[in-house]
């Protein structure tokens, strides 16, 4: 479903998986080539330490890749199915405030991705995160490897479905 940048910037912000662990999609720039995200410490995502759980910082990193190239690649026509297929984590320092990420599509990965669509039909490939602190301390690095699949391989695209 081809979505606004606002509507699904809404939806993300009250999805309660997000919502309760203190995620905050700031905002979708560049018509879905951009997303930048907050993470919030609070009494819901502290840890015993009392930074913020890394399976906050974890799960916030999950859905971002694969709903910008959702929508990215509907735009261009494509039927496709993204999902997350796999991902690691470093933590390199505690998480004692409110941290931030932003990630970007850029022409070559859009057009790598598209050209991997009609010819093979699947993309797979793993996207780097960096997760910084209010102070621009990086705190975690993140490869998430995203998997999308053309639905309608063979068929001409449309754009709406």
């Amino acid at each position: 479903m081809i979505i606004s940048q606002n509507t699904l910037k809404w939806v993300m912000r009250f999805y309660p998986p997000l919502f309760f662990q203190r995620i905050w999609v700031q905002k979708f720039e560049n018509e879905f080539r951009s997303c930048t995200v907050k993470l919030s410490k609070s009494f819901l995502n502290k840890n015993y330490n009392g930074s913020i759980f890394g399976g906050t910082i974890y799960a916030a990193t999950d859905p971002f890749y694969a709903l910008l190239f959702d929508q990215l690649m509907q735009r261009r026509g494509f039927k496709v199915r993204v999902w997350l297929k796999s991902a690691s984590i470093q933590y390199l320092k505690p998480g004692r405030s409110t941290l931030y990420f932003t990630i970007t599509v850029t022409d070559e990965m859009l057009n790598e991705a598209e050209h991997a669509l009609k010819t093979v039909g699947k993309f797979v490939k793993a996207y780097p995160m960096e997760i910084t602190n209010k102070d621009g301390e990086l705190c975690a690095t993140v490869m998430n490897e995203v998997y999308i699949r053309n639905l309608h391989q063979g068929e001409t695209p449309r754009v709406a479905y």
